[in-house]
């Protein structure tokens, strides 16, 4: 188990954020899909931009902070309808790659938000 440390304390890491932790690593370290420039890659590296700066910032908190729980319940409401069509129309590099971005944003909405 990971261990946070704070100004004066040290505490173990929530299994969500070390699940996070670990599949943000391997994420981060395979290169985007090539597209060949497509315009729809577009919403796929827009969003994984967007989810991204949600993700460092609760494996810095060890939760997830109280703004982006709202982004991503918006987000949510919404649905994923354009990042799937991308997905789907780009093959299954792509597929795959905006499913493990599914999974991140799983993970993130089932972190303890920090109020």
């Amino acid at each position: 188990m990971r261990l946070l440390r704070s100004s004066r304390r040290v505490r173990s890491e929530p299994p969500e954020v070390t699940r996070l932790r670990r599949l943000w690593d391997e994420h981060i370290h395979l290169p985007f899909p090539d597209t060949s420039a497509d315009p729809r890659s577009q919403e796929v590296a827009l969003y994984a931009s967007w989810l991204g700066s949600m993700v460092e910032v609760a494996l810095l908190r060890g939760a997830l902070d109280p703004l982006h729980a709202d982004m991503l319940k918006v987000r949510r409401a919404e649905g994923n309808r354009e990042l799937f069509r991308a997905g789907g129309e780009l093959g299954d590099p792509v597929r795959s790659y905006v499913a493990r971005l599914i999974v991140i944003e799983d993970i993130l909405v089932s972190l303890a938000v920090d109020r």
